[in-house]
């Protein structure tokens, strides 16, 4: 009897290991996650270092909950990209240093004889959310990111879809305009728009039009503080009724809505599930992607598409990489 299934979320700031029950529940998750062991990634010191962190914190998780190869039914690796889930190599991520062509999946796989599969970290929550959230008894789904960067997981015909060579659902990449803010090394582009570091530009760019006319604006009164400037304070002050700070949310809100009807147009997906910002922020960014989406999707398309926030919140990480264990 399968009775675990094992996690390993490797972040470029900190790790997880955690340990799920050996099945996917068929209604709610009271109890599912059995333990979890969380560390600093301390990328810097190479990925031996990590590496050799990680399998000492599996080694403590199952010894201590009495768990063996046998009664498990996987280990799921969810890591930043790009990698090769096939041969479960992470391929130097910008996040973890010294990271290149690491074979992550045949190392744990020789320490721990347990089948261990990867998934990028976009594909792993776009998992997460179909077996356990806001995506589940859905067959066609796409999961938004909208965190630090803009990226995608697909699942389309009950199926992850990792595209040709894992490079499917890189839609930051996607040119909005011609020119504004930086996302994914192109300005104007859908991360550019909708990110944490793009609605920083947002606002600085807002903040600066404001200064430069002699208009000292509450949410940055001068230059010194550009720098405090990031989604959370604004997201902040737009909650407090700061008109600049709804503007700067109204215009990525915009954006948002531009890269959706994209993707509703060619994938015709049933729901589309936004993480992170978007699920602190959805009504300072719903209302404008709402009016884009009528604009710009085609109608029988827009009108079979939810859009909702993700539902597994702060643990959607440790749902991620467990939900690699149990395979697409």
């Amino acid at each position: 009897m399968k009775n675990y299934a094992i996690g390993v979320d490797i972040g470029g700031t900190k790790c997880s290991v955690v340990l799920g029950k050996g099945r996917i529940p068929d209604s709610g998750l009271e109890d599912f996650i059995l333990d979890k062991i969380c560390f600093p990634t301390e990328a810097a010191k190479g990925p031996e270092y990590t590496i050799s962190n990680i399998i000492d914190a599996v080694y403590k998780v199952m010894q201590k909950n009495h768990v063996d190869a046998k009664n498990t039914v996987g280990i799921g690796i969810s890591c930043g990209g790009p990698l090769d889930h096939k041969k479960g190599v992470v391929m130097n991520p910008p996040n973890l240093y010294g990271w290149n062509d690491i074979p992550i999946v045949q190392l744990m796989e020789q320490e721990f004889h347990i089948e261990t599969l990867i998934q990028n970290d976009a594909n792993a929550c776009a998992l997460a959310e179909w077996k356990f959230g806001a995506g589940k008894g859905y067959k066609n789904l796409v999961f938004l990111t909208f965190g630090t960067g803009m990226g995608a997981g697909l699942i389309l015909d009950g199926r992850l879809y990792n595209g040709t060579n894992d490079m499917a659902g890189e839609v930051g990449h996607i040119r909005l305009e011609k020119e504004g803010p930086v996302g994914f090394g192109k300005s104007g582009s859908f991360e550019g728009f909708c990110s944490g570091g793009g609605i920083a530009q947002i606002a600085k760019a807002k903040v600066i039009e404001k200064l430069q006319i002699g208009v000292k604006p509450a949410l940055c009164p001068e230059l010194g503080t550009l720098d405090n400037l990031s989604a959370k304070t604004v997201a902040l002050a737009a909650d407090q009724g700061d008109e600049l700070a709804q503007s700067i949310y109204k215009t990525s809100g915009f954006y948002l809505g531009m890269g959706l009807s994209i993707i509703i147009d060619i994938l015709n997906p049933e729901i589309i599930i936004l993480g992170s910002i978007y699920e602190r922020s959805e009504h300072l960014l719903l209302p404008s992607v709402k009016k884009v989406i009528e604009k710009e999707a085609l109608k029988a398309s827009r009108d079979v598409c939810k859009i909702v926030p993700a539902k597994l919140g702060e643990q959607i990480g440790d749902y991620a990489a467990l939900s690699v264990a149990f395979g697409k």
